[in-house]
């Protein structure tokens, strides 16, 4: 059974940057974690994904411009880099880990453990 424990979310003007992170209990190494998140009245979307002790990353869209997705296996932790932070970002960011292959277009429902998010907030 695997556990997701999200952190570093926050509230930061715009322009800045933040790196939420993600610590996995339980089977971490080579399995596919993704950031996605959900903003107010929208649908959660995937952010980026990456096969964890493989090094394979993917990005949903043009998202790989200001999100850079990266993992510490001696930490079992991944990691989101958020730069030049916008409003429209504002959102709840969660942290996900499937068994199934990663791809480009992450599907919520493809996901079967799921973190409890965290905030990120800009203004």
């Amino acid at each position: 059974h695997v556990q997701l424990v999200e952190s570093g979310g926050g509230s930061v003007q715009a322009g800045g940057s933040l790196t939420p992170s993600c610590v996995a209990s339980g089977y971490f190494n080579k399995r596919c974690m993704a950031w996605f998140r959900q903003a107010p009245g929208k649908e959660r979307e995937g952010v980026a994904a990456i096969v964890t002790g493989r090094g394979n990353i993917y990005y949903a869209g043009s998202k790989n411009e200001r999100f850079t997705i990266s993992e510490d296996n001696s930490k079992n932790t991944v990691y989101l880099k958020i730069d030049s932070l916008k409003p429209e970002d504002t959102a709840m960011y969660y942290c996900a880990a499937t068994r199934r292959l990663c791809r480009p277009n992450m599907v919520v429902a493809e996901f079967e453990y799921w973190g409890q998010g965290t905030q990120v907030t800009v203004s």
